[in-house]
């Protein structure tokens, strides 16, 4: 076989890999492994570096992924803890994989197949769900939280997550609908994701996410007069959710047992008594109670290590001796992207993530399609938002389909002409 056969043949098997990514991620961990490998090992043997690295270089999107991707690399020299440094740098792979899916996604009709992979597995997922809360899913199978959680696939915290970003894929597909059937379709369907994250789950995240889209795609859609739109919609949507979950018996409360028994409590008014609680110097063992600890405490790391920070891999270590003898629980998480970077890179750590959505967002312009460009800036908008709650670049499920996501979408990046010098004799 000639080598130019090889190239082909690797590249065509690395694509089908790299599809079949979209329909994993929400579903198998072991599975992302499993293909991640083979996208890998098969992207290198297909050769043609030269041609891939024009691509790399044209995406600023790439540049900025990379550039977060080596300061991690970076910081494991000057931290105390290198062994676990290298453990971090492993967690924040996935972003090293974004070259690698951008040259994989060039073609549109790749682009599109990805997306139905990872929308059918959504679906799939939002099924499930339903059946799980009507008890069609016999118990313990396909559930990986307290029953009271229909979840399916992943833990509840990550669907919400999953099914915030869905709500608003579908939300964009009925507007870009060519027919009134297919509008009604996707219309029903983000309806159904919107249900399945505000009021079967008890996932704040996906929540927060979901409202932040929300507000946005009310934006691009009427301007000014659509966050007027929002507002108002989210005021009776607030009204709604208390209303439907003030009741401890409420059906679709996902999580209203006490918080000592291992279960959250998902309404509104539990996180304002919690808040309070922990003004007052209690409720730390309440998630939001925790949170505020961790965001204090990684403060104060911050402010003793301003410049270069711990180094990677030194956040655990740091933040027990930050909070020994204060009667705080330590972590190794502060649910909090930014100030989880901040704490091992310093000042740069906090701002690179920024950056990165911010290239993203405004990287989008050079995408293919209106529809390509409101999925590039809804994916920026949900990771720096969520990124608030959750180190989402860091866990596995969020952060992977984040450089998936960047992958699939800016494979179709043009980026501007430079303008041709005209010379004169």
């Amino acid at each position: 076989m000639r080598l130019q056969d090889i190239s082909s043949s690797s590249t065509r098997a690395a694509r089908s890999c790299a599809i079949a990514l979209g329909f994993s991620i929400p579903v198998s961990v072991a599975l992302d492994n499993l293909l991640l490998a083979a996208v890998l090992l098969l992207w290198l043997a297909s050769g043609q570096f030269r041609e891939k690295l024009a691509v790399i270089t044209d995406t600023p999107v790439v540049r900025a992924a990379l550039g977060l991707f080596m300061l991690l690399a970076a910081g494991i020299l000057w931290s105390t803890h290198p062994a676990e440094g290298a453990h971090i740098l492993g967690k924040y792979a996935d972003l090293a994989f974004v070259p690698i899916f951008i040259t994989l996604f060039r073609a549109s009709e790749d682009r599109r197949r990805a997306g139905l992979f990872l929308l059918t597995a959504l679906l799939l997922t939002l099924l499930l769900s339903y059946l799980n809360r009507a008890g069609a899913v016999p118990h313990g199978y396909l559930v990986t939280d307290p029953a009271n959680q229909p979840n399916v696939f992943k833990l509840y915290l990550t669907q919400s997550i999953l099914m915030a970003c869905g709500a608003y894929w579908l939300a964009l597909l009925a507007i870009h609908a060519r027919s009134l059937r297919s509008r009604l379709l996707w219309v029903t369907l983000a309806a159904l994701a919107i249900v399945n994250v505000t009021l079967m789950l008890s996932g704040r995240s996906g929540q927060i996410i979901l409202a932040a889209l929300a507000v946005y795609l009310c934006f691009s859609v009427w301007r000014w007069r659509g966050i007027l739109l929002a507002t108002g919609c989210g005021l009776i949507g607030v009204a709604v959710l208390i209303f439907a979950l003030a009741s401890p018996e409420s059906r679709f409360a996902g999580g209203n047992i006490e918080p000592a028994s291992g279960h959250r409590d998902g309404r509104i008014s539990a996180v304002i008594k919690d808040f309070k609680a922990w003004q007052q110097g209690g409720a730390s063992n309440t998630s939001t109670g925790q949170r505020l600890d961790f965001a204090t405490n990684s403060i104060a790391i911050v402010s003793a290590h301003p410049i270069i920070g711990v180094g990677t891999g030194g956040f655990a270590a740091a933040y027990a001796q930050q909070v020994d003898g204060l009667g705080k629980d330590a972590t190794v998480n502060p649910h909090n992207e930014y100030l989880n970077l901040a704490v091992q890179l310093g000042m740069l750590g906090l701002l690179m993530p920024a950056l990165l959505f911010l290239v993203v967002w405004q990287q989008a312009k050079g995408l293919p399609s209106p529809l390509e460009r409101d999925l590039a800036r809804g994916l920026a908008i949900a990771f720096a938002v969520g990124c608030l709650f959750n180190s989402m670049l860091m866990d596995h499920v969020e952060g992977l389909l984040f450089a998936w996501c960047l992958g699939v979408l800016f494979g179709g990046y043009m980026p501007p002409r430079k303008p041709e010098v005209i010379t004169t004799t």
